[in-house]
């Protein structure tokens, strides 16, 4: 914090009297008061260590079993079993020689007493283990649970009856198991037979069968032994070879972006929406780092899920690399980056190991605002790198960025807690062509101007002119659930907790004598300002055939559906299904992202929502048959055990993944593996979860309904569909496509047109609509 204050500890100066000391007792006090902060931080978490080592006991049932077995002792009983006695015949000499038989006794007890609390522990633990990896509860019908799970639910909540910290449940989570090949084989089959003709399928069947037959079975081998050792046999080889690997750009192509609430701005100042949002962020990452927060469950249930994701939230960044990139992580930072107006600042958030107020964090950024500045040369287009190709930006970096004062600046926004743009431009649902806008508001969090976001940041937060923020995250270190967890209580806590004055600005009092915020400083030589213009028209390019678009579907929402006793994710995906072949007049290999955290350390699975089911309902539909009702019925439950087999382990695409990837290893190739994986996705879905967290009642408060977010498109003629279900009465979408591609277009009406045709044949009665925005 010293450099913070623009002050050092101490100065000396020799004369001819002698030396001359002087000490600057602010700048002495500051470093004494981060360093207590730094050691409550260590404390904290060795406290929490013990506490997570011990999880589904208590440190303090040590001193239960301790007094149990002295008791006993002292009643002239022998619980060991004469263990006891052995443990006191091995005691180290010293202690025969100063203890009394007694003392002696004593101490073996002790040792006795904690080898059995351990013992305790351990099988504890398993037992957890081995319910947690009981799934047929997840196969059951609504109202029709068997007595087998209503006992497993009786002893998962005895054993996890003690409040958890955030990752107690870690050691206890199931490892992700290998499916049979042949299971995943026919369940492959099953999947693509509605997309190809008799001979394909039959050509296809032959590969699989060969496959299974020459090399799938020694390949299965290799990922069976990987999986005895390895905590989860996917996540590593999915974060290196599907995000660590790709040479392309992130920006469109793997980052993803998260919206403010539809209806509402908190407040239109925009250093105190920033002021807020830093701090809601911050207040975040501390109960992160003390493990206050709840672990995750299964909605409505007591079954935790992985917290592994959280623990490179904060502090991160992608370094580029020249054939992969590595993700760096720091266990703390005291300052966040800072982008505005083509320059880049360094804002210490913390002052003598206190968080600074709102009002603070709100007085800072106006500074920033104010500061009349120019950029420097080459500086203010300088994060263009970010959005470019990897290799270049690798070679860049290591040439011009590993020393002196370039390496200091770009240490500071790799090493920040997080980077924050401070944004030119209004967005939001505004003016005379809200739904545009919104359009315009999906696309400037998804890629800006290209180079006035860090795009390799674990997540860059945007604050515009007029008070709308927004959030844009960096893919390799975690899936959408857990980047949705934090915005959702940044955006409560803002809105509720924190709040704002009368005039629009933050709460709390300002210290004028903190210090200014620290302009970075570059020296930006012409090579590298010709790789910047290079990795810009690139980004601008790519950025330029995204079409978003997204639209708050309002007509009816998850309430009217589930009184129908279907599933709102199935009815979704099945008018997907519809919308699509109404558009492009057939059907396609279809993504829908469902988590594996059910497991130690899953992130997610393929559930290929295109079915045989899914599209018999469709052409019937189309072709005007009578029994559609029954079809969809018959879809949505296939739906629904797709679902439910991908997180339970037995999905498809990661197990293939993985057997690809050992093939790569052992230097063989295989045509059916080769094929498989080269299948393009044309229609890419994601449903964002809401309400992870209850820090506010939305029924309560409608208007504080959140917009969700979205994705680019994952084929050049493909669509990426992001979808929130808000409420009960409402359904927020996000459609991507490319410009480039005559055959999509993100704005098609088929997509909601297709909801309203689904509903009024399941409800005849209801009111057919067609407006949407």
């Amino acid at each position: 914090m010293a450099e913070a204050h623009q002050a050092v500890a101490f100065q000396f100066t020799i004369t001819p009297e002698g030396i001359d000391l002087q000490l600057s007792y602010q700048a002495l006090n500051q470093i004494y008061l981060s360093g207590v902060r730094s050691w409550k931080k260590r404390v904290s978490r060795m406290r929490n260590r013990v506490i997570k080592g011990v999880y589904p006991a208590s440190p303090s049932s040590w001193l239960f079993v301790v007094i149990a077995i002295l008791v006993t002792m002292y009643m002239r009983s022998d619980p060991s079993m004469g263990l006891i006695a052995k443990i006191q015949q091995h005691l180290p000499l010293s202690l025969h020689v100063s203890l009394s038989a007694q003392g002696q006794n004593i101490v073996s007890a002790l040792v006795f007493s904690t080898l059995l609390w351990l013992s305790l522990i351990l099988a504890l633990r398993l037992c957890l283990k081995l319910l947690l990896s009981y799934h047929q509860w997840m196969f059951e019908k609504h109202g029709q649970v068997s007595n087998t799970t209503k006992v497993w639910v009786t002893l998962v909540r005895l054993l996890s009856s003690r409040k958890p910290l955030l990752y107690s449940y870690q050691t206890s989570l199931p490892h992700l198991p290998v499916p049979a090949i042949r299971d995943t084989l026919d369940r492959y089959l099953e999947s693509v037979r509605p997309l190809l003709t008799d001979p394909e399928f039959k050509r296809m069947t032959e590969l699989a069968n060969e496959f299974e037959s020459s090399l799938g079975n020694r390949l299965q081998r290799y990922l069976k032994l990987k999986a005895l050792w390895a905590t989860n046999y996917v996540s590593d080889w999915w974060e290196e070879y599907i995000y660590l690997r790709g040479r392309s750009p992130i920006m469109v192509n793997s980052n993803y972006y998260g919206m403010d609430f539809l209806y509402v701005t908190p407040t239109p100042v925009q250093a105190a929406r920033a002021g807020n949002t830093i701090t809601a962020l911050l207040l975040y990452r501390r109960k992160l780092n003390r493990e206050e927060l709840n672990p995750s469950r299964v909605p409505g249930t007591v079954i935790p899920l992985c917290a592994a994701q959280c623990e490179r939230m904060f502090n991160t960044t992608r370094t580029p690399g020249a054939d992969t990139d590595v993700l760096q992580h720091w266990q703390d930072s005291e300052f966040v980056a800072v982008y505005h107006n083509g320059r880049y600042f360094r804002l210490w958030v913390y002052r003598a190991g206190r968080l600074l107020s709102p009002r603070e964090i709100e007085y800072q950024i106006q500074r920033i605002l104010d500061d009349p500045s120019p950029p420097q040369a080459g500086e203010d287009k300088l994060g263009a790198l970010t959005a470019g190709d990897r290799t270049p930006w690798s070679q860049i970096r290591k040439q011009y960025f590993s020393s002196g004062g370039n390496k200091r600046s770009l240490d500071a926004i790799e090493r920040a807690a997080f980077f924050v743009t401070l944004d030119n431009e209004e967005q939001g649902m505004r003016g005379e062509d809200p739904a545009g806008n919104l359009d315009r508001y999906a696309k400037s969090l998804l890629h800006g101007k290209c180079y006035d976001r860090w795009f390799d940041k674990s997540f860059s937060i945007v604050i515009y002119k007029n008070g709308k923020n927004g959030l844009n995250a960096e893919h390799s270190w975690a899936d959408a659930p857990t980047v949705a967890h934090l915005w959702e209580f940044t955006l409560a806590t803002d809105a509720f907790h924190l709040g704002y004055t009368e005039d629009g600005h933050c709460k709390g009092e300002i210290d004028r004598s903190l210090p200014h915020p620290q302009r970075l400083t570059w020296d930006i030589p012409t090579e590298v300002q010709a790789q910047v213009s290079s990795s810009l028209a690139l980004a601008q390019a790519l950025a330029d055939d995204v079409d978003c678009h997204v639209f708050p579907f309002r007509e009816f929402g998850k309430g009217r559906i589930k009184k129908l006793r279907i599933s709102p994710d199935a009815f979704i995906q099945i008018g997907l299904q519809l919308a699509y072949y109404r558009d492009r007049g057939g059907f396609s290999l279809t993504y829908e992202a469902s988590m594996t955290r059910l497991f130690r350390e899953g992130r997610t699975e393929t559930v290929r929502s295109c079915s045989n089911e899914s599209c018999a309902f469709v052409k019937a539909l189309e072709g005007g048959e009578d029994h559609c009702r029954r079809l969809f019925r018959l879809a949505s439950e296939r739906h629904q055990n797709l679902y439910r087999m991908a997180m339970t382990g037995a999905g498809i695409d990661r197990h293939l993944f993985c057997l690809y990837v050992v093939s790569k290893y052992l230097g063989v190739d295989s045509p059916f593996l080769k094929e498989v994986l080269s299948e393009p996705w044309r229609l890419s879905t994601s449903q964002t979860p809401v309400q992870q967290m209850e820090l506010f009642d939305l029924k309560n408060n409608p208007d504080f309904i959140s917009l969700g977010g979205g994705f680019g498109p994952v084929a050049d003629d493909g669509y990426g569909v992001s979808y929130i279900i808000v409420g009960e009465d409402m359904i927020n979408f996000h459609v991507s496509s490319k410009y480039s591609c005559s055959e999509t277009v993100s704005k098609s009406t088929q997509k909601y047109s297709s909801a309203n045709t689904i509903y009024h044949l399941l409800n005849p009665t209801a009111r057919c609509v067609t407006h949407v925005v």
